[in-house]
């Protein structure tokens, strides 16, 4: 396995991991954007005003991309272990 090997490996491991995180992050920062302009503009000051709708924005976003979060991964996993023969020259 050469140092390029690796490399590629180590760089579509971490562009899967940021294109799989991405809806969920994105969404809880959207959720956390609005409801701070929403607490500024009511002059409401309560901390756990943000988490439960931040959570519940987010559990549906994981739940509506799990399909296809998980054909990346599966998809990902195949090349992986179909290449191994590959990797160990």
């Amino acid at each position: 396995m050469t140092d390029t090997t690796v490399l590629t490996l180590a760089k579509e491991a971490v562009k899967l991991a940021l294109l799989i995180s991405g809806p969920v992050l994105i969404t809880a920062l959207l959720v956390g954007l609005i409801i701070s302009i929403f607490q500024a503009v009511t002059q409401i000051q309560e901390m756990t005003l943000t988490f439960v709708p931040k959570i519940l924005a987010m559990i549906l976003v994981f739940i509506l991309t799990l399909p296809w979060t998980l054909k990346k991964l599966i998809a990902f996993t195949e090349n992986l272990i179909i290449n191994i023969p590959n990797y160990i020259k």
